[in-house]
């Protein structure tokens, strides 16, 4: 099939064995591992059979995101450092919610998928003898966290895709995601391909409709990035859950994100050494005056405070047990309390931390012991944030340079921001969903559960692509699709009608959509929750998503028709996030991972902060632990009164067994390791 006639339109289509969708780190070492396992199975060509798809390849979180020391989290390889697979998967499920099946694939498969990015030419670095020793990272008892820098995903998805443009893989660019088809003759609920919007650039004002079909599906479309107002997602990123959901992919933990201080002008998240070379932490009016050290009253003195700061470089994402007792989340809870009365929070590394009322009354002898040590050991006590930060790490400094921010002689402004998205698409152990032939693979696939150690998603992002890829090209190594023509033909029809557009006063701007529903869930699913703003806002989510098939968008150029199929999925994809964490604080789940849920029954924190709206303490309802043991799942119902289902299900266990290794060998021979 090279095109369709669709409504007087004659639509190019093309079919490959196995379409990727998104072009990061994860798609792109699936392309790669597929290629060379197919090749292994004795598939001819086997690059010529596979397609990337991708909105931009220079975009997404792989290439644009990072941090100080961007950390990839594997088994440990520090030679003095004891490790077993089972110890990495006990600390992947250790906050709950995490299925021990995948937590265990994931260790298991992580020293094959790091030495692969080692040989792919990723500089992880080691010494004269080859040991590639680690370091600690938050939620790690191994060292078992390594880096090649800030750019350590960069590195990994630019590395792969020379490989994979080496192989000849098919890279299909400036694709805007619409919708996945489903025209299989034999398997109904089969996904059959995707429709998309092809862009000339990405600001062209051209584009033209492309569908693409394919025997099997991995989507690597990374995280809901176009979900929240506060965000450190890359404004490239944009996400495609409310696509996936719709076609009947079953969805896990839609409720867990993780969130943490970022810079808003430059989207990148201050963690490490940002925190850890100890800059002053300052508020100011809208207007940038009134200055105020809004920290300075929450702790007894500056040494305190300075010595909290440095921990939060290790304890990055706000963690909802880490705030009584002036724990480093309290940070992130004043800074939201500051933003929340439309102030303005700072990070100067120009001058050190202040009392209130003070100048810089800051001494580094004067630290805590685990702060002091860790400093001098680094080499890292000078007088000032800028040098400490220079000594512990200079490409620190330099990544913002070359975004046009010199940290030496301006301010560095922070939100509390959505980082990543624990849950997701739900996935087996084979990375397979609910529908056949579909895999879903990095932060799109929900493997993590309430929190995880820093690093962890790249290294399960590398351990499913490499296993999606293993399990294609064993089990489905040539074409069994059957694309019925004139279902196809249909199913995009309804789609090219959907995004006609229309003219009358009640149609919808598509980026005023989009700027309410990120309102919307940064103000009921970030990381300040409450039940009855779930409740509000699952309600108004319903109510958009039911506007938008009523009335339709206005549409007057190729930008807004790609900003109407963006608004259409997010807004749908909102909504079952939205109704997620409703269901999940009706259960009663209180606070956990990385957001707090605000009750009249729950606890007072010990300090003396407030809510800015209703001037009350802030009293937190604490987490109910006996929730860990089970994954809320979600799946779309279109003919159910609620429209979503949504279940508590038990975790599923490792199921490793003790077997000699002849049994190992004969099941493998068999094949029967992929029944």
């Amino acid at each position: 099939m090279k095109s369709i006639a669709i409504d007087n339109l004659n639509i190019p289509c093309r079919h490959y064995h196995t379409l990727i969708v998104g072009a990061g780190a994860a798609g792109m070492n699936c392309a790669r591992k597929l290629c060379e396992f197919l090749g292994q199975a004795g598939v001819a060509e086997p690059a010529a059979r596979i397609a990337v798809l991708t909105r931009g390849v220079a975009l997404g979180a792989s290439r644009m995101s990072g941090s100080d020391k961007q950390t990839y989290y594997k088994l440990g390889t520090s030679p003095a450092v004891a490790d077993s697979a089972l110890s990495f998967a006990a600390s992947l499920t250790a906050g709950g919610c995490c299925h021990h099946d995948l937590a265990l694939a994931e260790g298991l498969g992580s020293l094959r998928a790091f030495h692969s990015l080692v040989e792919a030419g990723v500089p992880f670095p080691h010494d004269a003898l080859g040991a590639y020793t680690g370091y600690k990272t938050d939620h790690d008892p191994s060292e078992r966290a390594t880096s090649a820098g800030p750019r350590t995903s960069r590195y990994m998805s630019e590395r792969l895709e020379e490989i994979v443009r080496g192989y000849g893989v098919a890279i299909h660019d400036r694709q805007e995601a619409v919708a996945l088809l489903k025209a299989d003759a034999s398997e109904p609920a089969r996904i059959s391909g995707m429709l998309t919007l092809e862009r000339g650039s990405l600001e062209s004002a051209e584009c033209s409709w492309r569908i693409f079909t394919a025997d099997n599906i991995v989507l690597a479309a990374g995280g809901p990035g176009g979900l929240y107002e506060t965000s450190v997602y890359p404004r490239g990123q944009t996400g495609m859950h409310g696509i996936a959901l719709r076609a009947g992919l079953a969805a896990e933990n839609l409720s867990e994100s993780q969130f943490g201080l970022a810079s808003t002008k430059f989207r990148w998240n201050v963690s490490g050494s940002y925190m850890q070379s100890m800059p002053r932490i300052y508020s100011t009016d809208a207007d940038g005056g009134g200055a105020r050290e809004f920290l300075a009253p929450l702790f007894p003195d500056v040494a305190r405070m300075a010595s909290t700061i440095f921990r939060k470089g290790y304890q990055w994402p706000l963690d909802a047990e880490r705030i009584n007792g002036g724990q480093s989340s309290l940070i992130d809870l004043a800074v939201h309390c500051e933003r929340a009365r439309g102030r303005r929070v700072f990070l100067d590394f120009r001058h050190n931390p202040r009392g209130a009322g003070e100048a810089d009354s800051f001494s580094p002898a004067a630290l805590d012991e685990e702060a002091r040590d860790y400093m001098r050991a680094a080499g890292a006590l000078q007088s000032l944030p800028i040098e400490r930060l220079a000594a512990l790490n200079p490409q620190a400094i330099e990544i913002y340079r070359e975004h046009e921010i010199e940290l030496a002689s301006e301010p560095l402004e922070v939100a509390v921001c959505a980082q990543h998205c624990n849950g997701g698409i739900a996935v087996d152990h084979w990375w397979r969903t609910n529908i056949a032939h579909t895999f879903v693979i990095g932060e799109m696939a929900g493997t993590h559960g309430v929190k995880r150690p820093g690093g962890a998603a790249l290294n399960a992002g590398q351990v499913g692509a490499q296993r999606a890829a293993e399990y294609i090209a064993a089990r489905h190594p040539q074409a069994d699709a059957r694309i019925d023509r004139q279902r196809l033909a249909d199913a995009v029809s309804g789609l090219l009608k959907r995004y006609q557009g229309r003219a009358d006063a009640a149609a919808l701007a598509p980026l005023e959509v989009l700027g309410g529903l990120r309102r919307r869930m940064s103000t009921a699913a970030g990381h300040i929750r409450s039940l009855a703003a779930a409740r509000a806002a699952a309600d108004e989510a319903r109510q958009l998503c039911e506007e938008i098939e009523r009335c339709g968008f206005r549409i007057g150029d190729a930008a807004e028709l790609a900003d109407a199929v963006a608004a259409d999925h997010c807004a749908f994809a909102a909504w079952a996030f939205i109704t997620a964490v409703h269901e999940l604080l009706a259960a009663g789940s209180g606070s956990r991972g990385s957001h707090i849920v605000l009750d009249a029954e729950g606890g007072a924190i010990d300090r003396d902060l407030r809510d800015p709206v209703s001037g009350d303490v802030f009293r937190i309802l604490p987490e109910n632990e006996s929730l860990r043991e089970r994954v809320q799942r979600l799946i779309y119902d279109p003919e159910s009164d609620s429209s979503f289902e949504l279940e508590m299900l038990p975790l599923r266990s490792a199921a490793l067994r003790d077997s000699a290794f002849e049994t190992v060998w004969a099941d493998f021979q068999a094949g029967r390791i992929y029944d």
